[in-house]
This record gives structure tokens, sequence and C-alpha cells, in this order.
């Protein structure tokens, strides 16, 4: 069952709530997912989201998935990740982040934002949105902080700039996997959606 969401907040944000169907009982736990570059065709409806959306469903997990407003060089889209934590954070006792690609940068920023998150899991970040906006600074404050992490990238991507990421992860003792791969994941995005839902379900639970 999914719902429409309009996201609060100075931009145009909609979303798409997928609810976990478990003996009628109502999740408390939610994963905001954030997608992928909106130049690039990036949307709510990407199929690493939607995949990932249905392996938290198995385990009785939430996923809100939304699109960003209007393009705004990585800073509003960080706002508009922000605003559907907050949303999130008003209607679940428990909120994590997911995000593929650009995305997967705008969750690690975001997250950093959050001390009190279940966790973030990062799919193929790239290393910055901007000059402005690094991963590898926001992995040093999620591991400050305390918020579980893991980065979840594919050995064969030319796409993003991947490598500083968990090179940076890895020197901090957080948890990465690797898919032979390329930066889409052809071919395995059922087993990289497991794997992403398999990180993040002990952290939401109760």
């Amino acid at each position: 069952m999914s719902n429409t969401v309009l996201i609060p907040g100075g931009r145009d944000v909609r979303a798409t709530l997928d609810i976990a169907e478990s003996d009628g009982t109502r999740s408390d736990a939610v994963v905001v997912a954030c997608p992928p570059h909106p130049q690039h065709r990036g949307h709510r409806g990407d199929e690493r989201l939607t995949a990932v959306s249905d392996a938290l469903a198995d385990r009785g997990i939430d996923c809100l998935r939304f699109d960003y407003g209007e393009w705004d060089e990585g800073y509003g889209e960080c706002t508009d990740a922000d605003e559907a934590v907050g949303w999130a954070r008003e209607r679940y006792d428990r909120v994590g982040l997911f995000g593929f690609s650009f995305g997967g940068t705008v969750a690690l920023v975001t997250a950093a934002s959050w001390p009190d998150l279940a966790g973030v899991c990062a799919l193929a970040p790239t290393a910055r949105l901007n000059a402005d906006i690094d991963a590898i600074a926001a992995l040093d404050d999620l591991v400050d902080h305390g918020v579980p992490v893991r980065v979840v990238y594919a050995t064969r991507d030319s796409t993003a700039d991947w490598e500083p990421v968990v090179e940076r992860g890895e020197t901090l003792g957080i948890g990465t996997v690797a898919f032979e791969a390329d930066h889409f994941f052809i071919g395995r995005t059922g087993n990289v959606a497991e794997a992403v839902a398999e990180a993040m379900a002990p952290w939401l639970s109760d």
C-alpha cells in the first residue's frame, strides 16, 4: 500500500510513502529514501529505491521515497531530505536514511545533522555534491555522533567518485559492502536491495 505525501517546507517536495503490511499493525519505523541526480532523470520511482522499499517492507519497515524540488546545486536537495526526515520524525519512533548515487551523498550529509537517527546507508555515493557539500566530512560527523553507517558500492563503477568515500569509511571502521557491478547495479538490484535492508533492519528494530 502506498500514499502520496506532500512534504512541508519552502520547496515543492512530493513523496510516496510505502506502507509495510504486517498483520494489520502499523510500522513504527521508516526509511527516508533519497533519489539519484534529478538532472539525470533521478526520481522517487528509481528501481533501486523501489527495490530497497520492497525489501524493507518484507521486514515490516515503511519507506518514504521523495522527489527533490527545483534543482539547487545540491543545497536545496539536502534541505529537501532534511524536511523529509523531519516529517518522518513526527510520525515514527525510528527513522533511517538511504540514498543512491547523488542521493547517497545527500543521505550521508543530511544524516550528519540528525545525531539520533537509527542509521544511514549510502549506495554508490559520490564524494561531493559541490565544493561545499562533502560526504567525507559527513562520515566523520556520523562516527562522532555514533550513528550507524553502511556504504554499498560497485567495483566497476566508473560514474560516481566513490573511492574516497569507501576509503574513508574503511579507515573509520564503517561497514562497506562491495558488489561486482557497474554504477547502476545492472542485474544485481535485488541482491543490493537485500544487502541494504539486511543492514538497516537491525538498526530500526525495537
